[in-house]
């Protein structure tokens, strides 16, 4: 395997079947929550960062010969995707100075993961548009509009049940 197609499977997790997608989401919520658990906020958005970075350059260098094509084994935009949307409650927790945050955090983490999958599987408005490009850009910019949608969703979500319920 080579050191661009380990990126792109995220070392293999592209090729558990069914579901490489969700299960690179999974994969990434997983490593995200340490990221930000273990190192903080800053840190989540500096590996948000480098592995679109990253994930951009294993892709174009993956899809050079298969234009057109987005193989389902290639999960690393689901990582940045859910990385991106992780950032959103991430970010609501650390601006408002919460240390012992991991708790209060879950359902804000299976909220992102969930809104991520919906919108990376549905596809609506500027993610479809996105996902219409037949490129390494393309590929990565439906999963991190996707992730947007899905940080913007978890914000709106927590704070109506913090009206409704709190």
């Amino acid at each position: 395997m080579t050191l661009t197609r380990a990126i792109c499977t995220l070392g293999g997790v592209g090729l558990l079947r069914p579901g490489p997608g969700t299960w690179g989401s999974a994969a990434a919520i997983l490593l995200g929550v340490g990221i930000d658990h273990l190192l903080g906020f800053p840190a989540l958005v500096a590996a948000t960062l480098l592995v679109t970075g990253i994930g951009y350059w294993a892709l174009s260098v993956e899809l050079a010969d298969r234009p057109g094509d987005d193989p389902s084994e290639f999960v690393i935009d689901e990582v940045a995707g859910q990385w991106l949307a992780l950032i959103f409650p991430a970010a609501a927790f650390w601006s408002r100075g919460m240390e012992d945050w991991a708790i209060a955090a879950y359902p804000g983490w299976i909220a992102a993961f969930l809104f991520f999958r919906l919108f990376d599987i549905w596809k609506p408005s500027l993610v479809g548009r996105a996902d219409r490009r037949h490129d390494a850009l393309g590929v990565m910019l439906d999963d991190l509009v996707a992730g947007v949608f899905a940080g913007i969703c978890v914000i709106i979500s927590g704070a109506i049940y913090h009206v409704i319920f709190i």
